[in-house]
């Protein structure tokens, strides 16, 4: 297997050779340690005001890992449940499809002590703005509150997806208060928003750090650990390095040498996690006839000149999953597409063929910095070929938003863990209109619309698995693989919620944390 290129190689090497001097601490606990009742995350992505409103949902799960503590839906993924009832304490859709009620939980508060009512849930998916936001108005007719703890959703036609897409594929069902709201502004409930979840805001300070604390009202149950703290610390190296000083309790994404060297250190766990989040390579030109990525044999060859065994072992010691399809494996109506194989000579050979006997320049790779390594291993097998490539990380928010935005060129590195199905997929990223679509094509736009219009479930899942086909045909994406997201966990900590909520990638529900000793 060739080597793979390992971002800040040196400095990683050069923190654990210190450690291993005595010269940075790392090792047992230290005296600057946090109190016990509190656990410190070591966030890998930078923090960003936007991730705190549920309006602003943008089709992947990062948001999720701090809407989980401020905020609560009406349903919402829970242990063992992919929907389960939580603000609202029943749930109820009609025969024919075209309606769905919701009687909301009595006595359910939001952090400054007012009720959830009716009206709170009808503003909070009057005024979501994020991913999906046109798809899913569209198909409601009207919203009703005939009493304070009684909502109605009233659809146009009957879809079968309306409670995946309300509950947890975009934000529209995480309830805000809709007064405060209107008292404080849109910029004031960023800066101090409050929310019906198991912990409430205490302080934020951009690049540095958040503070949540417990929430004694919360409904489900009072929460153990009295404060949650959230340090970004976008270097692998010094997450682990603060890991091991007992800086932080819990620390996200260690990968490589440094997820090895975690798993060798007394007193931590890797904590590795498959999560809903495939990865792939997007080609934004495919239907711009001047680019050589509109050409499918080059896009074939790229697929082809991807060791993903390689990269999987290189970066995520195996862990991840070797799936080539962007749909995750255990949604419904997925489809496994066949194994693609890595053939660098057969990638060269699709290249002089479209007119590239030497290969080309293929412009920029953009990627979240977050990923950045894997985006590297990406770009040296596209070097093996002949193709040239620059790569260009960005912060996780703003590369999100500018993708979204339609704002990338030549090669996206895409990834999503988002909660859905096949069909909540194919419109984000597939589909004409999508977040995330820069062109589509009009056959698979057709069977989307057939599927969704279908109330038989053996016959949308043959058109699900046919669009599934085409993109693999057309080779719209090279998928990477399904993430195996490897986590680190201290000595102090109980249960440190991983995996409890199936696919998810982050701490969740945070309510059921617990520190050793009961705290």
């Amino acid at each position: 297997m060739r080597s793979f290129p390992r971002r800040h190689n040196a400095t990683r090497r050069e923190m654990l050779g210190l450690a291993a001097l005595g010269v940075v601490a790392l090792g047992t606990r230290s005296a600057s340690a946090a109190p016990d009742n509190k656990i410190v995350y070591a966030a890998h992505v930078s923090l960003a005001p936007t991730w705190f409103d549920p309006a602003e949902t943008p089709g992947i799960v990062t948001p999720f890992m701090l809407l989980y503590a401020l905020h609560d839906g009406l349903v919402k993924p829970m242990p063992g449940k992919p929907a389960d009832l939580c603000l609202a304490e029943s749930y109820t859709p009609s025969s024919d499809g075209l309606s769905h009620t919701f009687v909301l939980r009595a006595g359910a508060k939001f952090h400054n002590g007012e009720p959830v009512t009716a009206e709170d849930v009808k503003f909070s998916f009057e005024r979501y703005r994020g991913n999906a936001a046109g798809f899913i108005k569209d198909n409601v007719a009207a919203v009703e509150t005939p009493d304070p703890r009684r909502v109605v959703f009233r659809l146009n036609k009957p879809w079968p997806d309306f409670l995946l897409y309300y509950s947890s594929v975009t934000g529209a069902g995480w309830i805000v208060p809709k007064k405060y709201v209107e008292s404080v502004g849109e910029d004031g409930f960023k800066k101090a928003p409050i929310g019906a979840g198991p912990y409430k805001f205490v302080s934020f300070t951009p690049g540095v750090e958040l503070v949540m604390e417990a929430f004694d009202g919360y409904w489900r149950k009072t929460p153990t650990v009295k404060r949650l703290v959230w340090k970004v610390i976008p270097d692998e190296a010094t997450r682990l390095a603060a890991l091991k000083r007992g800086e932080v309790d819990i620390a996200y994404s260690i990968r490589g040498e440094l997820a090895e060297e975690l798993q060798r250190t007394p007193g931590l766990q890797l904590k590795p996690i498959v999560i809903n989040s495939p990865f792939w390579v997007y080609f934004a030109d495919q239907w711009d006839p001047k680019s050589p990525w509109h050409d499918p044999r080059v896009r074939k060859a790229v697929t082809l000149a991807l060791d993903r065994d390689g990269i999987n072992q290189a970066l995520t010691l195996g862990h991840s999953l070797i799936t080539c399809s962007i749909v995750p494996k255990d949604y419904e109506g997925y489809w496994q597409p066949p194994k693609i194989p890595y053939d660098s000579a057969a990638a060269r050979k699709l290249l002089a063929e479209a007119g590239f006997r030497n290969g080309f320049d293929g412009g920029e790779y953009f990627c979240d910095a977050s990923y950045s390594n894997l985006g590297e291993t990406a770009i040296n097998s596209l070097q093996e070929i002949g193709i040239r490539i620059k790569l260009r990380p960005m912060e996780r928010a703003a590369f999100t938003k500018e993708y979204g935005e339609k704002k990338y060129r030549n090669l996206i590195q895409g990834g999503s863990g988002a909660f859905g199905n096949a069909a909540t997929r194919m419109e984000t990223f597939v589909v004409k209109g999508g977040t995330y679509v820069y062109g589509s094509y009009p056959d698979i736009d057709e069977l989307f619309a057939q599927q969704a219009q279908t109330a038989d479930a053996a016959k949308r899942t043959e058109l699900l698995h046919r669009m599934q086909q085409i993109v693999h045909e057309r080779t719209v994406y090279a998928p990477l693989f399904q993430l195996g997201f490897l986590n680190g966990q201290g000595p102090r900590v109980d249960e440190a919620a991983f995996n409890l909520i199936s696919g998810h990638p982050y701490s969740a529900p945070y309510e059921d944390l617990r520190l050793k000793g009961g705290a």
